[in-house]
């Protein structure tokens, strides 16, 4: 599989980037620049009503997008009925689009926990970047499971993705992270 948005990168069980231990990457834009995507399955101990005004009252977890510009907020959707203007990366999943109308569907419970996903910063990677880390194994290209993706179960995405895939993919999933202390 090549690597174009609307991609789920798996990492390998052994990658020892403390930034993607065990992470499933979904890649939102992928251009002669590089890479953009965000960590499915790294949950903050922040909820979106603490992080944005607007969103007073709302307990949804923040999930940690990945190391670059920490300081933004984004989100994935499969909503395109309500929230307009977002990008389709991968079949019925959406990539940001009306902030406000997105908010006030979730005040009006329009929309529920497991069809939006908030994250602070995202995953990058520059220019040929990412294809090199593909070539070194670093990682596992597969096709995202929308229900998986944005399962409720987040510490779950990884594992159930790579048992998804099945044979020596499913096995990994019992691997030490660290096998030196197996």
């Amino acid at each position: 599989m090549e690597l174009n948005k609307g991609i789920l990168l798996l990492s390998d069980p052994f990658l020892k980037d403390p930034n993607f231990i065990r992470t499933a990457v979904l890649i939102c834009d992928h251009n002669e620049e590089g890479d953009i995507g965000f960590i499915l399955n790294k949950k903050t101990d922040q909820i979106l009503g603490d992080v944005v005004e607007i969103a007073d009252g709302l307990t949804l977890p923040v999930f940690e997008g990945g190391p670059v510009e920490q300081q933004t907020l984004h989100f994935i959707h499969r909503r395109p009925d309500i929230i307009t203007e977002g990008i389709e990366i991968s079949t019925g999943i959406y990539w940001g689009g009306d902030f406000d109308v997105a908010i006030a569907a979730l005040h009006n419970k329009e929309i529920t926990d497991s069809q939006i996903r908030f994250f602070i910063g995202y995953s990058g990677w520059s220019s040929g970047q990412l294809q090199e880390e593909v070539e070194e194994k670093s990682w596992i290209i597969t096709t995202p499971d929308v229900g998986i993706s944005f399962s409720l179960e987040a510490e779950q995405i990884w594992k159930r993705s790579m048992q998804q895939l099945g044979g020596e993919y499913a096995q990994m999933t019992n691997y030490p992270i660290d096998p030196q202390l197996n």
